[in-house]
């Protein structure tokens, strides 16, 4: 195991955790064509992954974080490389399989973009206790522990089920963005679950298509003890907050255009930083929104600027109403 600092002397607030990080390579053509050679442009490339991706926005607003990854292979190494150029401390957990790579293509002439993402290395069943034995060392000088991403082949669905119960043995919160298997087997011990529609949709197991249908199932998770708040990203139209005892609507940013990748990860990044600073989870989702937003102003996976972020925030208003739960 690698660390670039030791997190019970550091006392970082924020700990992540990345169990199938990714090379995001990014890069550019004119026009996508099948069976032709592509003459892409500068090629540009970043640590991700979603745990990595929301300390690397964290970092930049200011918090201290830590993040815990696995790692192998030279895209493994690359991604070390870059962390420790950009200075976010981190433990890398070897394994002997190879980190996956993330592919995004941007095509000029129309303004589409194309992602292809790989499913990673299998980790075995050592490599993952080893990566919650790293985890428990980390998290016990956190506030919070945000677990982010999918999981990798070779790691059961329950796995984060397992991340809710060391978090709950140390006494940290845990703010959890995932998906699948590993949304669906989570049972309690969440603090804040950040979801998509097509997540939501998923994990409930019906169409939600009425904001309605959204907050009710966004309840359901939260009568049936799974978390304590539920935050459901709607892009472009803002965000869902729902609580025991409460269902927000925040209004998005306006923005022009931009890439969207990663703009899921810096809004649970800003969320999180938030709630660190001591603020309410109103304010906070709104810090989310404007740092979604503050996303789309970068070129590929790379990460936002805090003065975007905060100018933007100002710009992000307070939820549009308020309605007791059905």
């Amino acid at each position: 195991m690698t660390t670039t600092a030791d997190p019970a002397t550091r006392r970082p607030r924020i700990v992540t955790l990345t169990m199938n990080p990714a090379l995001d390579v990014t890069t550019s053509v004119d026009t996508v064509r099948p069976t032709e050679k592509l003459r892409c442009s500068t090629t540009r490339y970043d640590p991700g992954g979603g745990g990595i991706n929301v300390a690397r926005v964290a970092q930049v607003l200011g918090a201290s974080v830590f993040a815990v990854f696995p790692s192998g292979g030279s895209h493994g190494g690359l991604i070390t490389r870059l962390l420790g150029d950009a200075g976010v401390p981190f433990a890398e957990i070897p394994i002997v399989g190879a980190t996956r790579e993330s592919f995004t293509v941007n095509e000029t002439s129309t303004g589409q973009q194309y992602r292809f993402v790989l499913p990673g290395p299998a980790l075995t069943v050592p490599e993952q206790h080893r990566c919650l034995r790293e985890l428990r060392m980390a998290a016990r000088s956190a506030e919070f522990v945000v677990a982010s991403g999918s999981l990798p082949p070779g790691v059961p669905a329950d796995f984060y089920q397992r991340v809710a119960e060391v978090c709950r043995e140390v006494g940290v919160r845990l703010i959890l963005d995932t998906s699948g298997g590993g949304l669906r087997h989570i049972a309690s011990g969440v603090f804040l679950l950040k979801a998509s529609v097509r997540e939501l949709r998923e994990c409930v197991g019906r169409e939600l298509r009425a904001e309605a249908d959204r907050f009710r199932a966004a309840h359901e998770l939260i009568e049936s003890g799974r978390a304590q708040v539920v935050v459901v990203s709607l892009g472009s139209q803002g965000a869902l907050l729902a609580t025991r005892h409460t269902s927000q609507r925040f209004p998005a940013v306006p923005m022009r255009g931009g890439s969207g990748v990663g703009a899921g990860d810096a809004m649970v990044a800003a969320i999180t930083v938030g709630l660190c600073r001591g603020w309410p989870l109103v304010k906070s989702v709104r810090l989310g929104i404007a740092a979604g937003a503050a996303m789309l102003l970068t070129p590929g996976t790379a990460v936002c600027e805090r003065a975007d972020v905060e100018r933007l925030f100002e710009l992000a208003a307070e939820p549009q109403d308020e309605r007791q739960p059905n």
